[in-house]
């Protein structure tokens, strides 16, 4: 999701209370419930992208000596930052926002240390800007529950009246798992071309309406519908390495946890108690009393695991990044209408831009992306400087698709095997592909193989 502010209202931004108050509750008994509560002594995380790194955080923080292991050559997943030669400049692989009312992320950023390093606007608000016409409209929600935003037609979208926004409370509420959003809300119409499709759209990463009632509902009851202060959107600065990954790895390296990388997960046994050994690729390694939590894409845990359903369709994002600085007084964050673009982001170094649901443009040679989007920047941002260095990051599977028949694939985090636990953002936890949704899945699978419950809910 993305948001817009004033640039120079841009500021480090406290996570919003609700949300620290929101965490995880571990405890209970065993998974049976025949027994004491009881913890593993040690546990083997694979996979160190964010929902690895949440699990690995709550497992250590529970006392539990944990093996931490990627098949990559550095943790972060698809959440991080690199040097790009091209511009000469360290940037993330995409523009990944969160909310200041997003639990999971309160709670792990509160952990490693890092909750003050978000970035964003002190009030709830979303620039758009149509490239057809140039208007320009902000979207002001107002901080407490009560939306009295509504009722001011300089806080809606243009032409939009109050009664127009009711059929997104009947979204939020939706729970049948079958039911598309399609069939929930209308998708023609003002409300929808200048506010629903487009947020929904980088929410879900694929089309609207097509989309999975379920998880809409269940991103707005936790953003929207708890007010402004839950749902100003913040970005990670300087970058996603520097605010989730880096601190995370120092952390548990505290703890005395070293990751092992460039060990990829080839093959898994089972026995009568479940998971026995892992094979890296250098013969069977024994598990013995460690509970495994497998943080990895789903087609990699669908080869791996036995008749395991996992989501088989997916969408892709491009991302774009211009070594140039942005003007002064640009919004932090402007959704686009009527062009490729959807959603602009300026950061202290470089402009970059986000295309969500990009499956029709992925093929596209990259020099000719750069071309259209930098000239849909240029008007947006009213530039007439020429192209500067530019990056192109294609990921073809970026996101499961978020309708209900791939959202019906989404397995549990318990398996059938009793020592062997599931983590992702592809994995069900009531939200689409996010960061909060990884990272609360992470927490999750930590919470079961300490067998106890998990849920999200007012600290006692």
């Amino acid at each position: 999701m993305a948001a817009g502010a004033g640039g120079d209202l841009v500021q480090p931004v406290a996570l919003e209370r609700d949300a620290k108050k929101w965490e995880p509750v571990f405890g209970g008994k065993s998974r049976d419930n025949n027994g004491p509560e009881r913890k593993p002594g040690r546990a083997i995380v694979v996979g160190a992208g964010l929902a690895g790194l949440s699990a690995a955080v709550e497992l250590s923080r529970a006392g539990v000596r944990v093996q931490l292991v990627d098949a990559a050559p550095r943790a972060g997943g698809r959440c991080r930052s690199y040097h790009d030669p091209a511009l000469g400049l360290t940037i993330d692989n995409g523009n990944h926002f969160v909310f200041s009312g997003n639990q999971a992320v309160a709670r792990f950023l509160g952990t490693i240390g890092t909750a003050e390093a978000l970035h964003g606007p002190p009030h709830a608000s979303f620039a758009f800007h149509d490239l057809r016409d140039g208007a320009r409209w902000t979207l002001a929600v107002n901080d407490g529950r009560l939306p009295l935003w509504l009722l001011d037609g300089t806080r809606r979208a243009p032409e939009t009246s109050a009664a127009d926004y009711w059929p997104l409370a009947r979204l939020a509420m939706a729970r049948d798992p079958a039911a598309a959003i399609g069939g929930m809300m209308p998708t023609t119409g003002l409300l929808w071309e200048r506010v629903v499709e487009p947020m929904l759209l980088a929410v879900l990463n694929c089309d609207p309406a097509e989309g999975s009632a379920r998880l809409a509902g269940g991103f707005l009851r936790e953003s929207f519908l708890r007010g402004g202060r839950a749902c100003r959107t913040m970005l990670a600065m300087p970058s996603l390495d520097a605010v989730f990954i880096d601190p995370a790895l120092r952390w548990l390296a505290l703890r005395g946890l070293t990751p092992r990388f460039s060990a990829r997960l080839r093959g898994v046994e089972f026995g009568d108690e479940g998971v026995t050994a892992l094979d890296f690729g250098a013969g069977a390694e024994p598990v013995h009393d460690a509970a495994v939590i497998l943080a990895v894409p789903p087609w990699v845990a669908g080869d791996l695991l036995p008749g395991l359903t996992v989501p088989d369709r997916f969408c892709a994002i491009i991302n774009a990044h211009f070594a140039i600085p942005f003007p002064a007084g640009a919004p932090l964050i402007t959704a686009l209408l009527g062009a490729a673009s959807q959603w602009l982001v300026c950061h202290e170094d470089r402009i970059s831009v986000t295309i969500s649901g990009a499956d029709a443009l992925i093929d596209t040679p990259r020099e000719a992306l750069a071309a259209t989007i930098w000239g849909e920047v240029s008007r947006a941002l009213d530039l007439t400087a020429p192209m500067p260095p530019w990056q192109i990051v294609k990921e073809k599977r970026a996101t499961f698709a978020a309708t209900p028949a791939q959202d019906a694939r989404r397995p549990g985090t318990a398996t059938r095997w009793p020592n062997l636990f599931l983590a992702g953002d592809w994995v069900q936890n009531g939200l689409p592909a996010t960061i909060e949704g990884a990272l609360r899945s992470g927490a999750s699978a930590a919470g079961m193989a300490l067998a106890g419950s998990l849920r999200y809910g007012p600290a006692r």
